[in-house]
């Protein structure tokens, strides 16, 4: 903590800025306050996505297990992440802090004032109810409603608290000792600073739970860690100074660790609503098993009052390929501002400008920074030294970066889920019919690089009619806001569905969007969606998409046709039985075995008016055939009404053979490896067995998974 005192920088201790604020007073007498980064997100625990109970219940939820896949991911290993949520009542958190329950004694105290508008509806449903039940005490009928809420009883309000205690555990890298206390309860402190993709970037996350587990429960976070070849657990429990942003550590301890387990176990007790934030905490590990197919998730949902609604749910692992891991590169030229290339100078040991550019900007080499230089004009040289530039020539540096062309990003700062997992992961979550993926070169927006994933579905268990789109960032599953999202818009204003051959409004359409960047431009302080206004990221959904919907296409033409085929082959079956006997009436005609008119009787008895039409006009075009060559076989019984089905039969079928030769035959033969059939096994299986075009999948990709 500085302040600056006569133009120089004086160091205060954390403690003093509290008498700071007791002291300082602006001109009109009002105290200058100062506040800690952990106690303005506190005050502002919105932005960190804690609105409310429930919402602050899925945001812990989701911040432990990115942190956990974070930590498999950083040291290679496939995660295996344990989830679980214990519900507490009101008296059990009550005898866990010990504090004794005390019976209501004044209840005025805690019923709500009821206006007069408000008790009259209360009393006509009151008397609606008294008349009910008289009714049913005449007739002795048992009461449908029994057991139910009573007319008028109240709701579950704001002071009916529940809470929860999360613990998630993973297989990670887990922390060091001395570290825990500083990476847990320091806001702002992180290991994800830097240009490349991360799921988090700001050192938030698992302190907001922790600050709101101290704002709901006031209770500690528990914590368990162990490194690769440790041979002991770092055991901490701490809880966050909130006014000076630093840890308070309650317990340290080391435990022997003998089975050489490594990972992180983390939990905490908090205020939460799962009630209302089921249905969205399932959806997010849903959607996360979709993006990231090579981890298992555990999950489980404990009831304290009602075994009934206890839950667990299995995300198996449905393959061992990882992406690899984002690298930290330079920052871009066109991404620079005044104030981030006052940081690069300050900590830059480059002597000269061209040395500068060259090492600590990418995409610049020594003869383009020579190039740069020369194009900046006077006042700049190649040996210039970098601290000796003026406010003036770096305004001026900045405006030739940011205008001058450059090679794009090489994109290693980036770990996109690929194809071949975002694939994987639909099929295995939404068992679709068809699914087509697509993953745009790398782009760059503001100077940032960006990747953009697309896969689209058709069909699939659990999914609505109509289209529905899956949001990822940086792999991140975004369950909000959707509505305003680039990726939604897109889908459904920008996308002509029926050129395609799919029906927007019928067809069960999945589109999956992944966005990796080392920077999202989300919009609103909740970090749930991504502006359509980014030009070059829309276009790239745009694009994404309609390559999808292309590799869809000729699929869904192929089996539009097939199923044309099914249907013209079951008309046509279904009049054969009907045009047989219609023959072998005429032709019992011919051969004297009936007149006429008992044929014509005959075919007037057939179930419907209209395939009895059929029949005699089949009758009268027979007519037309010579006697003479039909009659010695109707009189043998060469010809009878079961041969003229099988005949009949057997003309469709070559008739059916004849035009898919002639359909392939036009195809050319022709390759069409831009799609791979979902594979016909359990959602819950591996893919040992499965059926691919092993033509478009690397080698490490074919190992079957054991």
């Amino acid at each position: 903590y500085q302040r600056r005192v006569h133009g120089e920088n004086e160091t205060l201790a954390p403690p003093l800025l509290s008498a700071m604020a007791k002291t300082l007073r602006t001109e009109s007498g009002e105290i200058l306050k100062f506040k800690s980064p952990a106690e303005f997100f506190a005050d502002n625990k919105n932005i960190a996505g804690f609105d409310n109970p429930g919402k602050s219940l899925y945001t812990t939820v989701r911040e432990f297990v990115e942190n956990s896949l974070d930590a498999t991911e950083a040291i290679g290993v496939l995660p295996e992440i344990s989830i679980k949520i214990e519900e507490i009542q009101k008296s059990s958190f009550n005898s866990l802090i010990g504090l004794k329950n005390r019976e209501r004694v004044n209840i005025s105290l805690y019923e709500q004032a009821e206006t007069a508008k408000e008790r009259k509806a209360r009393e006509v449903r009151e008397e609606k109810e008294r008349v009910r039940l008289e009714k049913l005490a005449a007739t002795g009928a048992e009461d449908p409603q029994a057991g139910k809420k009573p007319v008028g009883a109240p709701g579950k309000s704001r002071k009916d608290t529940t809470y929860y205690r999360i613990t998630v555990q993973d297989n990670g890298g887990g922390m060091p000792y001395d570290a825990i206390p500083d990476m847990l309860g320091r806001v702002l402190a992180g290991t994800k600073y830097g240009v490349r993709q991360t799921r988090g970037k700001f050192g938030l996350g698992a302190k907001m739970a922790l600050i709101w587990s101290k704002m709901s429960t006031g209770l500690p976070i528990d914590i368990r860690s162990a490194q690769q070849r440790q041979d002991f657990v770092s055991v901490y429990k701490l809880d966050i100074d909130i006014h000076r942003n630093c840890p308070n550590v309650i317990a340290a301890s080391k435990e022997p660790n003998p089975s050489g387990w490594h990972g992180t176990t983390m939990s905490v007790i908090i205020e939460g609503n799962w009630t209302s934030y089921r249905a969205k905490v399932l959806s997010y590990l849903r959607a996360l098993a979709v993006i990231t197919p090579y981890a298992h998730f555990d999950f489980r949902y404990q009831s304290e009052t009602n075994d009934k609604n206890t839950l667990a749910i299995r995300f198996a692992r449905r393959t061992d390929y990882m992406p690899p891991p984002a690298r930290t590169v330079k920052h871009y030229p066109s991404s620079i501002n005044l104030l981030l290339i006052k940081d690069l100078i300050s900590e830059t040991k480059c002597k000269t400008l061209q040395e500068f550019l060259s090492t600590e900007l990418a995409a610049i080499t020594r003869s383009k920074a020579a190039a740069l230089i020369d194009e900046l004009g006077p006042g700049f040289s190649n040996n210039t030294a970098p601290s000796h530039l003026t406010q003036e020539q770096l305004v001026r540096l900045i405006d030739l970066l940011r205008s001058a062309l450059f090679d794009p990003p090489d994109g290693s700062c980036l770990s996109p889920a690929g194809e071949y997992n975002l694939r994987l992961g639909i099929i295995k979550e939404l068992r679709p019919d068809m699914v087509a993926t697509y993953q745009e070169p790398t782009r760059v927006f503001e100077g940032h690089p960006f990747v953009v994933e697309c896969g689209v579905s058709v069909g699939g268990a659990n999914v609505k009619p109509g289209v529905n789109v899956y949001r990822f960032a940086n792999r991140i599953p975004l369950l909000f806001e959707g509505g305003s999202d680039v990726a939604t818009r897109t889908a459904n204003r920008k996308i002509s569905w029926t050129q395609y051959k799919m029906r927007a409004n019928q067809d069960k359409i999945g589109v999956f969007v992944s966005l990796v960047s080392t920077k999202i431009p989300f919009k609103g302080t909740g970090k749930e969606y991504i502006g359509d206004d980014a030009t070059e990221i829309a276009d790239a959904v745009k694009h994404a998409i309609q390559m999808c919907c292309l590799q869809l296409k000729s699929k869904i033409a192929v089996l539009q046709a097939l199923k044309d085929k099914r249907e013209r082959r079951k008309n046509l079956f279904k009049y054969i039985p009907n045009v047989s006997r219609a023959i072998m009436g005429l032709l019992d005609v011919f051969a004297g075995k009936r007149t006429r008119g008992e044929a014509a009787a005959e075919q007037s008895q057939a179930k419907r008016a209209r395939v009895g039409d059929i029949a005699t006009s089949t009758m009268t075009t027979a007519t037309m055939v010579h006697p003479e060559d039909v009659v010695p076989l109707v009189h043998s019984n060469a010809i009878s009404e079961a041969i003229l089905a099988r005949k009949l039969t057997d003309h469709v079928e070559l008739y059916d053979a004849e035009l898919a030769m002639e359909f392939v035959t036009s195809k050319g033969g022709e390759s069409q490896n831009l799609f791979i059939a979902p594979m016909q096994v359990e959602p819950l299986t591996m893919i040992s067995g499965a059926h691919f075009n092993l033509g478009l999948m690397p080698k490490a990709f074919l190992q079957p998974h054991e």
